[in-house]
């Protein structure tokens, strides 16, 4: 039996089909919480923004273009772009009011606690120790990090997503890369894969727009 397509179920669930959203949801709700947490951070407000990204979706779902309808693969890129889009724009505007509260309040020693210090790990661990590393990194690193090596979209992807020129998406997957990989170093050694990212960041801008290279999926691997 075929799967039905993000298109069939947007189709569906505008004719009163819920089980078509829910599926929408379970298809799609993983790759958000990445993106929303990479923005927000560890905590309860990234999974709000996502909740609010669905409910947009109930309320207005987008339409799937006449040239990308009965195409799986289109419509999909359709929807996640959409989808993608409306987490950004609300984790913005959740970072802005988080901003005016702590203003309000004064609160001027309100942040994260940081994990303190270094822990050995081992194999188990891997995935935990990448995932620190990353959420070390600057917002804007950690942001296309995540939508690249897990949500796995393509730099023009990234780019409309985020509303960055495709070059400076290359050059912060770049750049990133390399601090992940120095990250990592001490983690988990010198020589293991993900720590030999650190040795070639300049391949991440030369391959923009096209399909992941061997070294995304070697950290893919790592936290899978």
């Amino acid at each position: 039996m075929t799967c039905p397509t993000d298109g069939d179920l947007l189709r569906a669930f505008r004719a009163g089909d819920a089980s078509a959203f829910a599926a929408l949801v379970e298809a799609h709700q993983a790759a958000l919480l990445r993106h929303a947490r990479a923005l927000l951070g560890a905590g309860s407000l990234y999974e709000d923004a996502v909740q609010e990204v669905f409910l947009k979706l109930a309320q207005s779902p987008p339409e799937i273009p006449v040239e990308a309808a009965g195409d799986p693969n289109l419509e999909r890129a359709h929807l996640l772009a959409w989808l993608h889009r409306v987490t950004r724009n609300h984790c913005m505007d959740t970072m802005r009011a988080e901003k005016r509260r702590r203003r309000r309040e004064s609160d001027v020693a309100a942040a994260d606690v940081a994990e303190g210090g270094l822990r050995s790990v081992d194999e188990r661990d891997t995935r935990a120790a990448v995932e620190r590393e990353i959420e070390k990194l600057p917002g804007d690193q950690r942001e296309v990090l995540v939508l690249r090596l897990l949500s796995e979209r393509s730099y023009k992807e990234i780019a409309e997503i985020t509303g960055k020129p495709i070059g400076t998406v290359g050059w912060l997957v770049s750049i990133g890369l390399k601090a992940l990989g120095e990250g990592l170093a001490p983690l988990i050694g010198e020589g293991s894969p993900a720590a030999r990212l650190a040795t070639e960041p300049a391949r991440a801008t030369r391959n923009a727009g096209t399909a992941a290279s061997p070294r995304l999926d070697v950290v893919r691997g790592e936290l899978s």
